[in-house]
Parts: structure tokens; sequence; C-alpha cells
């Protein structure tokens, strides 16, 4: 079977395990709202990939809340890493009966071998869940830009809960931004599940960064 996360673990605030060097902690925090133009949604790397297909399953274009998983890494009790295990949009505030994994126009799950799955690449330790159109306004910056938004302002280590989260409007006609978190240990490559509620609609789009591991 392809890989699918350990959601009950991943989406559980206070959920706790242990990878043999230190225990995990999940915490949910908000991560403002993405502006969906299009609901045409796409995710990516924003600094080095902005140009990336978006998925097959699209929604209503409007304003969606985002939600950050951050794994507190504690050792003997005190806490000395976080890093973001998830980046949730949610679309409905329905439970969700169902997951399946996101995808671009010419991947096909069928051919994915045991734990295989589809997912963006990071070269640059960050990943976002944003409209195609707001992506599309970041592909003509250059990177003295790029840097001051999504880099820069963070100051090397971003104040809150959530590392690394930048939330840049980046067209004000439309209001279309770019949420962007530091993607779990790093650089890798990540994939994303849809959640869809009882009646088989769009519930939430989940990325996983893969910080918290499936269970045997």
């Amino acid at each position: 079977m392809p890989y699918t996360p350990d959601f009950e673990r991943l989406l559980t605030p206070g959920a706790r395990f242990e990878d043999g060097t230190a225990v995990h902690v999940i915490e949910a925090h908000p991560a403002g709202e993405v502006v969906l133009p299009t609901g045409r949604l796409v995710g990516c790397d924003p600094l080095v990939c902005p140009e990336s297909d978006p998925y097959t399953v699209a929604v209503a274009p409007g304003r969606y809340p985002a939600r950050a998983w951050v794994s507190s890494v504690r050792r003997d009790g005190d806490e000395t890493d976080r890093r973001v295990a998830a980046l949730e949009v949610v679309v409905r505030d329905e439970p969700v009966s169902r997951w399946e994994m996101a995808v671009v126009d010419g991947q096909d799950i069928s051919e994915l071998g045991p734990d295989g799955f589809f997912g963006y690449g990071v070269d640059a330790g960050t990943g976002t869940l944003a409209d195609r159109d707001a992506l599309a306004v970041i592909e003509d910056w250059d990177y003295d830009r790029i840097e001051e938004v999504f880099i820069a302002g963070d100051g090397g280590s971003a104040p809150g809960p959530v590392p690394g989260l930048v939330d840049a409007v980046v067209d004000e006609a439309t209001g279309a931004n770019v949420v962007a978190v530091w993607s779990g240990w790093g650089d890798g490559c990540y994939g994303t599940w849809i959640g869809r509620d009882a009646d088989d609609r769009v519930a939430r789009f989940v990325t996983d960064f893969m910080v918290v591991p499936v269970e045997d």
C-alpha cells in the first residue's frame, strides 16, 4: 500500500511519541488564513519552486483557516527543539471520514510501490499550501525580494510557536497570500493528503513533513 500518515497522532493536540532520542508532543497553532482567488491549491517550496503545478482537486475560491501542527521535542522534560510536523488548510470544519493522496496532473497513485507517495521537493527548508495565482506572482521575484519577505523577516529564528511562519500578501488586488513554514527537519520530499467528510466533500488539505513516524 502507498504511504499514509498516521493522522490520529499527527493531528491530535497533546499526542506523544518517542523517536529513540526524545519525546515529541504535538501542538496545534493557528497560522492565519490562506486566500485562494482561484481555489487551485499548490504545495511547494515557495523559495525555489513557486511554478509548481496545482493539485487536481480544487475548492471554491475564498479564505480558509491555516493550522500548523508543531512537534515540541523534549529531552529530560525540557523542550530542546520545535519542528513543524504538518501544515493544514481547513476547507470545511467537519470530521474526516477518509483520506486520499493529493496529486497533480500526470500522477497515478496505482503506479506507486509499497510506502510510496507523490510529494513536492524542498530545497530551502520551507513549505506552503497556496493558491496558484499567488505563487505565479512570486515566480518573477528576484532573490533579494524573496529573501526580504521569506527569510530576512524571520530573523533566522521566527518568533512565536510556529517555526519559520511567514504570512505574506503577494497580490494586493485579490489579497492572495503565501503562508510558509519551516518544513519538518528541513529539505526533502513531502506529500499532501486530502481529507473528505461523511458526504465526500473536501474538508482539509494536510502536508505531512515526516516528523511523526507511522507506527508498525
